[in-house]
């Protein structure tokens, strides 16, 4: 007797994998093709994985002809690239879930293969953690691992919850065995901004700084090092805020600071016209200083 059960799992996950179909693309740019999801109607999410250069770029959608692509901007801290097409998308791009998904959830990666025939895999979320760094000053706020198995054409891919509801963008990197994905709310933020400029914005308080190993008597919650204040910008939020050549920066929004990487990943694009609150030391008296984070010139 058949396990209808089973059976009903089985044509769910086949459903949802037909469904979505549209709306993974192939990638042509790097060595060998990769994956895209479809972000808007001349718009397409991959990573900087998937299209290898910057030229020649071209999509594949559904069996229509490879079209033209080029590239519109990436973010270098979590890899994710987006292709602007040169003629319209028919294809509509798939829900984004709305919260992210819990470890123990079904995932479904949706990639096109080498000949561009849909693949399929599937797992389950097995962790939800981070930050991530991929630099020295670089990192992924949150990163979603699978146990789903994931080859270089998955590069781009697009992960899918049992609703199929987007989750996640594949990167085809993986960690103590595990397949690496971009939650989808991060993918999508960092495509918006990436068309709205160019790249991401990042934050900048207007100070230059060092690490510096902290004395005996200044050392406070067991901190051995921090960052020393050596240069203020006129002008700048640093220099609004109090923030004067000789401080000692010991954390920003309780996140530790102890070297120049430390105080580049607190500044990040959410955070611009935002006040945060840095801890400083000063004459052996710790202050809380309020900072209005302003936007990193791109210059």
């Amino acid at each position: 007797m058949p396990n209808l059960t089973l059976a009903s799992l089985s044509d769910e996950l086949a459903n949802l994998a037909s469904t979505n179909a549209a709306a993974v693309v192939q990638v042509i740019g790097a060595r060998r093709p990769a994956t895209g999801v479809v972000h808007g109607p001349d718009t397409i999410v991959t990573t900087a994985r998937a299209i290898g250069r910057e030229d020649g770029l071209r999509i594949r959608i559904a069996d229509a002809d490879a079209a033209e692509a080029d590239l519109a901007g990436w973010d270098p801290p979590t890899g994710i690239a987006v292709l602007r097409t040169r003629t319209p998308i028919a294809a509509a791009a798939p829900t984004v879930a709305p919260t992210e998904p819990r470890p123990g959830e079904i995932a479904v990666v949706l990639a096109r293969s080498w000949s561009h025939a849909l693949t399929v895999s599937a797992g389950v979320v097995a962790v939800v953690g981070g930050p991530l760094r991929t630099g020295r000053r670089a990192q992924i706020a949150r990163v979603i691992r699978l146990t789903a198995p994931m080859h270089e054409g998955f590069a781009g891919g697009a992960v899918f919850n049992a609703s199929g509801q987007l989750t996640a963008i594949a990167t085809a990197s993986a960690i103590r065995g595990f397949g690496v994905a971009i939650p989808a709310s991060i993918a999508w933020n960092a495509a918006t901004e990436i068309l709205a400029g160019g790249t991401r914005r990042r934050g900048f308080i207007g100070v230059a700084v060092q690490s510096a190993t902290l004395g005996a008597a200044q050392r406070t919650g067991g901190r051995e090092r921090a960052l020393l204040v050596v240069g203020v910008t006129p002008g700048t939020p640093a220099e609004t805020a109090g923030l004067m050549v000789g401080d000692i920066l010991l954390d920003v929004e309780g996140t530790a600071t102890e070297s120049p990487d430390d105080l580049l990943d607190a500044l990040t694009g959410d955070r611009i016209g935002k006040t945060v609150v840095a801890r400083t030391l000063r004459g052996g008296a710790v202050r809380d200083l309020p900072i209005a984070i302003a936007e990193r010139p791109r210059s």
